[in-house]
């Protein structure tokens, strides 16, 4: 999934004006109350969740794995949220074939005024397309950090938030179809759950306050650096998380260095005008590779994400 792209100039700026007005209301939260909260997230947790999706087995579009936890995770999410949204639609490949495809969103108070939007994929690559031995490239990726680190901090969080509940509005949104085709010029095939998420939001003229991708976000000795595009069209979002992180003792994991932009599933949703952006540590070994297996990924780096994403919401 993803792919680093050379420039972000295709991007038009987002308003300086509306970026500062959005800026005072998000940094100005109390650092001793995020430090008051933090400890909630459960990592260990959230590993045995990303274990479960990983004994679905692949999390193809279309295939057995997929069908099973995709049911599971909306069983999981309605134990948890206020409510639970399934969107299903087909989606036609480039090369003709017939893909069913499910968005599912829990959230936690909808009707409130204000929303917060967070996105993971729970899908996975059918192809392991950067595997070192070739005959190991029609191999579907397992998916443990691409796909499963995701789902299992989201449900770990959903953990979280049934005990405690946000005073805003938190749609978790998991968007199924990011890794399937080609991460190339055209872009065919891939992103497909963010893309229909942003043209069939959950409410007539949906823009959440901010919103953060979490993808890649469980691998062993984690380094989360700022990304491109995000840094250009939501600076604001990227200081009120990275600060965050600082303020719980993680900035030795979210550093302040830059990274490339990357083509992922906050560029739809950005194009459709809400602030999202991307934390991931895309400086990952097994990336597309049949090795992203479970004991890649660590219950240590998903506390530390799950605090910041937790204290994010407080």
């Amino acid at each position: 999934m993803i792919r680093p792209i050379a420039s972000t100039r295709q991007f038009n700026l987002a308003s300086r004006a509306s970026a500062l007005s959005i800026a005072f209301l998000l940094i100005s939260s109390c650092r001793g109350e995020h430090q008051a909260r933090a400890g909630k997230f459960d990592g260990e947790s959230a590993i045995r969740y990303a274990k479960v999706q990983l004994d679905f087995g692949p999390r193809i579009p279309g295939t057995q794995g997929s069908q099973r936890a995709g049911d599971w995770l909306i069983q999981q999410m309605k134990l948890r949220a206020d409510t639970v949204i399934v969107q299903e639609w087909v989606h036609a490949t480039v090369d003709g074939k017939q893909l069913p495809m499910r968005n599912i969103i829990a959230r936690f108070k909808p009707h409130a005024t204000e929303h917060i939007l967070y996105v993971t994929h729970w899908d996975t690559r059918p192809v392991s397309d950067a595997a070192d031995n070739p005959a190991d490239k029609k191999i579907p990726v397992p998916g443990a950090d691409d796909g499963a680190a995701g789902v299992g901090l989201f449900v770990a969080l959903g953990d979280a938030l049934k005990k405690t509940p946000p005073a805003s509005g938190v749609d978790l949104l998991f968007v199924d179809g990011e890794d399937y085709g080609a991460f190339d010029e055209k872009l065919a095939d891939v992103l497909i759950g963010s893309t229909y998420f942003a043209q069939h939001p959950v409410d007539p003229g949906y823009k959440p306050i901010f919103g953060v991708l979490w993808d890649m976000i469980g691998q062993k000795n984690l380094i989360i650096k700022k990304e491109a595009i995000s840094v250009q069209e939501a600076p604001e979002i990227v200081a009120r998380v990275w600060q965050t992180a600082k303020d719980l003792g993680h900035d030795d994991v979210f550093v302040a260095s830059d990274q490339g932009g990357i083509t992922d599933d906050h560029v739809p949703l950005i194009k459709a005008g809400m602030r999202v952006i991307d934390v991931i540590d895309f400086d990952y070994a097994y990336h597309h590779k049949p090795t992203d297996t479970i004991d890649k990924i660590s219950a240590e780096s998903l506390s530390i994400v799950g605090e910041v994403a937790e204290a994010l919401l407080r």
